[in-house]
């Protein structure tokens, strides 16, 4: 047994001789530094390469724990199979960019201090909203190598609104002007605007802040210039031959508005590693509310698709946000979102309606030419289908043989045309 923790020692050199990159990233960060006025100390990082070292009397004792028989190794433990397979993890971790936080820069500081006093109700909105957008966006990031911190972007670019509109027509979530957003593939014309799908803008924000970053090299400068433009922070890097977004902040090279959008992210950053400790609560939802997809003809209307199938409108817009005039586009069938356990419902409001034919087989009259039948729906009532089909009441109640008082119920099949059959349909009509 005393075999296999040397084995674990063993293991333990070997990822320090796959792995040097990971231990000088722990110690290779700068300090951080103490502050007057703010207690930024009570942050720690997230990060597993940040850990604490263990106590020396802990650390130094190696040959105890060789011996130490309270050790359980598995039996069928392979030493270089486990030594590979943690290489190949923190090797994996280890190719995310570090996000760091300029937490000695004054305006850091100032936003940090001003989020948590007179900024304080919003921003308390804002980490309320976070969990949910939060959750969607992390695991997005990391599919593109991205820090999971750069996921605060978005809170300082709209609160975490996703139907946020900026005075310059930037929308959504992450805030896309158009032609950036159609650049990285979103949708956006007359019918359709998927800056507004929380999702889908998601995924083209991360790769434009993958971009912007691969072309700078620098977190900081690829916010700067997600904010302002890539014309602009290249422009003042060329003028002033710094790459350095602190000192381009310091010149009038750039907006004031990307001067602090920069920090102001950072702020949240830090408040963000444990908002409790300023005083902020983020036990809102934690996941987007789950829907259905119905694929529906062209052309659909979700004021008319409301009234048919009784689901709210409010409900259908909130969950399909992107189709701006509430109308899927013409040309081709359509993807749509509806409340969670209404598919059914909608499939057979949106299912075209075929023209029944009775047919003389059971020695009955038979009915000449086809007729239109409408399936009744919940909440229709035979007023609300004769108005829908512009025919009389009387008509409806006559062609199909309803006595007063009799009721319909969902799935019955009401016959609705105006039309003269050269006979009357049997009794029951077409329920």
């Amino acid at each position: 047994m005393a075999i296999r923790p040397a084995f674990l020692a063993f293991t333990a050199c070997f990822l320090g001789f796959l792995q040097p990159s990971a231990v000088w990233s722990a110690c290779a960060g700068p300090d951080m530094p103490q502050s007057d006025s703010l207690e930024f100390t009570a942050v720690t990082r997230s990060d597993d390469f940040f850990r604490p070292a263990l106590p020396a009397d802990v650390k130094g004792d190696s040959d105890r724990g060789a011996d130490d028989s309270s050790v359980w190794v598995p039996p069928d433990f392979d030493p270089w199979a486990y030594a590979f397979a943690e290489s190949s993890r923190l090797q994996s971790r280890a190719a995310i960019p570090r996000y760091d936080v300029a937490v000695n820069q004054q305006q850091v500081k100032f936003f940090v201090d001003r989020f948590t006093t007179s900024s304080r109700d919003v921003v308390g909105l804002w980490f309320r909203r976070s969990p949910q957008y939060l959750g969607m966006i992390r695991p997005v990031f990391r599919s593109k190598g991205l820090p999971d911190e750069l996921a605060y972007t978005a809170m300082i670019e709209s609160g975490f609104n996703p139907r946020a509109v900026s005075r310059v027509g930037a929308k959504g979530l992450w805030q896309f002007m158009a032609s950036t957003a159609r650049l990285y593939g979103l949708r956006v014309d007359r019918w359709v605007d998927e800056r507004l799908d929380p999702e889908k803008s998601t995924v083209a924000a991360a790769s434009y802040l993958r971009d912007l970053h691969t072309r700078y090299g620098s977190w900081d400068l690829a916010q700067a210039a997600y904010n302002a433009g890539a014309v602009k922070v290249d422009r003042a890097v060329r003028k002033t031959g710094s790459t350095d977004f602190w000192t381009l902040a310091g010149t009038k090279l750039l907006k004031r508005e990307t001067k602090d959008f920069v920090p102001a992210i950072q702020a949240v950053v830090v408040i963000g590693r444990d908002p409790s400790l300023y005083g902020f609560e983020s036990n809102g939802p934690t996941t987007l509310p789950e829907f259905d997809h119905v694929t529906v003809p062209p052309g659909t209307d979700l004021q008319k698709l409301s009234g048919t199938t009784g689901i709210s409108y409010q409900a259908l817009r909130s969950l399909n946000p992107t189709l701006i005039r509430g109308i899927t586009p013409p040309g081709k069938a359509w993807d749509v979102r509806v409340p969670s356990g209404t598919r059914e419902t909608v499939l057979a409001a949106v299912t075209p309606r075929k023209k029944v034919v009775q047919s003389s087989s059971t020695g009955r009259r038979s009915v000449s030419g086809d007729l239109d039948v409408h399936i009744v729906r919940p909440r229709d009532t035979v007023a609300s289908i004769a108005k829908q089909h512009g025919v009389s009441v009387g008509n409806v109640v006559r062609w199909n043989n309803l006595e007063s008082g009799d009721s319909i119920r969902p799935g019955d099949r009401l016959r609705v045309t105006a039309q003269s059959p050269s006979a009357e349909p049997a009794q029951g009509g077409f329920r």
